[in-house]
């Protein structure tokens, strides 16, 4: 049976599963209840300075997909809204009650000194595992200099991380903002601040629809809105990026790193894994289905790990990274064409309209005597895009096979169309 315990960046864990610090971890009820489902940590939703931030009603929102499916969350809802005494006072009694499973704490404080050296000492006396500093929430607080404020602006997140590990011996995580053009910047920053590990992504500034009776977006306050942060399944693609950019740079290569941003079930969990995350933090699924959806995630890898011989996390964290690189260095001579097996197709034509509309024309439609259509590749005319094996409703329907071309590994930069290449 496949280990999931984990020590990231000092802090143990009895499996990488952690709420995320959101309404879900906002008090000691709910945190409880999800030790209980069986979470091996959780990030204590953000505090700050007295007096507590004023939220607004509403402020959820979500972009929906068939059947009101939601693929993105969208929120506006700020940090703690309880006093700072009351949310040490149940964390501290919460971690009493649970040794076993991985407190943090997420903070967020003016970029003052002294608010850090007064407070910081206070979470530390809870006994947390850690703390995570929040820099970068998108839509709250700007005017006391908090969140995306200060995740945007490299010395600023250094100044804190800096600050915090002066005046605190825990494990500190700096959890970064999306909302930037190279994450790795920010993420250089906190290492150089001294920083344990780093988490990401924050959340995405957004707009999720417009309501075109009133002509407002949402979620609607009175007769206004405003921007929020988005996350939910529809940003693991941006968050994977981003856990792999800072996973593969040579100047924060081995810093741990928390993985956040559309993770639902124990697959996604895994692949954030293979980029590099040795923790994952989730929110958004355990808000639209509960705290038991734990038990699915840690079964699932689980019994993967024990499918492909891995015995503990750290056997395959990481193992995606070497493989992730520059497009300039992919390989110009290696090539796949389209495949279908004419056994599963349905004959739906999907593959030939968008191949036949939007791409190269590789695929023929054949109807026959009685009016059978039959789909096949032009094997000639296959540039091996896989738009057709996307587009197709049948799993496996459509295989994309390597051919050989008896020519060996030539990347962009050597390839002799390239007028820069390296000869």
């Amino acid at each position: 049976m496949a280990d999931l315990s984990i020590n990231f960046a000092g802090i143990k864990a009895p499996n990488p599963f952690w709420l995320a610090s959101a309404p879900p971890t906002d008090k000691a009820y709910n945190v409880v209840r999800a030790f209980e489902a069986g979470w091996g940590g959780v990030v204590w939703k953000t505090l700050g300075e007295d007096p507590a931030p004023v939220n607004v009603s509403s402020r959820y929102s979500a972009h929906y997909g068939k059947n009101r499916e939601v693929i993105g969350f969208n929120n506006i809802e700020l940090i703690t809204d309880r006093s700072l005494e009351l949310n040490l006072q149940e964390i501290t009694q919460v971690k009493k009650d649970w040794p076993d499973r991985a407190m943090i704490v997420s903070l967020m404080f003016p970029c003052e000194e002294e608010s850090w050296k007064r407070v910081l000492p206070l979470v530390e006396a809870t006994g947390a595992d850690g703390i995570e500093l929040n820099f970068g929430c998108p839509h709250g607080m700007p005017e006391r200099g908090m969140g995306a404020a200060v995740g945007q602006v490299p010395e600023y997140v250094e100044m804190i991380t800096r600050w915090c590990k002066k005046y605190c011996s825990l494990p500190v995580i700096v959890k970064l903002t999306p909302n930037i053009t190279d994450v790795r910047i920010p993420a250089r920053a906190a290492l150089a601040g001294g920083a344990d590990a780093v988490s990401l992504i924050n959340t995405i500034n957004s707009i999720t629809s417009i309501d075109l009776d009133q002509m407002v977006a949402r979620p609607i306050v009175g007769t206004q809105s405003t921007h929020g942060g988005y996350c939910g399944s529809a940003v693991k693609p941006i968050a994977l990026n981003m856990v792999a950019e800072i996973a593969r740079d040579p100047a924060t290569q081995g810093l741990p790193i928390s993985g956040i941003g559309g993770i639902g079930n124990w697959r996604d969990a895994a692949e954030f894994m293979a980029l590099g995350a040795g923790s994952v933090q989730v929110c958004t699924a355990a808000m639209l289905h509960g705290f038991r959806i734990v038990k699915e995630m840690s079964d699932g890898l689980s019994r993967w790990m024990d499918e492909k011989g891995y015995e503990r996390i750290s056997d395959f964290s990481g193992k995606a990274v070497t493989n992730t690189t520059d497009w300039k260095y992919l390989d110009m001579n290696y090539q796949v064409i389209a495949e279908i097996d004419q056994d599963k197709c349905i004959r739906c034509g999907r593959c030939y309209i968008a191949c036949e509309d939007t791409s190269h024309q590789s695929i023929s439609q054949l109807i026959g005597a009685e009016g059978v259509r039959r789909y096949e590749v032009k094997a000639e005319e296959c540039v091996g895009c896989n738009l057709c094996q996307i587009t197709c409703p049948v799993e496996q329907c459509i295989t994309m096979v390597p051919q050989a071309t008896g020519k060996s590994y030539m990347n962009w930069t050597q390839d002799p169309r390239n007028p820069r290449a390296v000869t």
